[in-house]
């Protein structure tokens, strides 16, 4: 399996990590440990997490209130969104 990803996940990435850096670079550190452990879950089984909106499916980080919402392509996973589980609940609908 294939992982892409929308050309502004990376921005939604580096903000929240940002954020965390400001409290610790530890806790930034485990930000990015646990978005790369799921993300390679993903790879491995993408149907092991839940359908959301509008075709998505949402993986939710254990520690972080964070989710990465992605959908399947074929043989391919595109993560769409790594996003706050609570702030801005309409951030990037509108990305394709």
């Amino acid at each position: 399996m294939e992982i892409t990803f929308h050309p502004l996940v990376e921005r939604d990435f580096f903000e929240a990590l940002a954020y965390y850096s400001g409290i610790s670079p530890g806790l930034a550190d485990e930000f990015d440990h646990e978005v790369r452990f799921v993300l390679a879950q993903l790879i491995v089984n993408p149907f092991r997490f839940h359908p959301a909106n509008q075709g998505f499916r949402r993986a939710n980080l254990r520690r972080f209130p964070y989710h990465i919402q992605y959908e399947l392509r074929g043989e391919k996973v595109r993560v769409m969104h790594i996003r706050h589980n609570k702030r801005r609940p309409d951030y990037g609908k509108e990305r394709k």
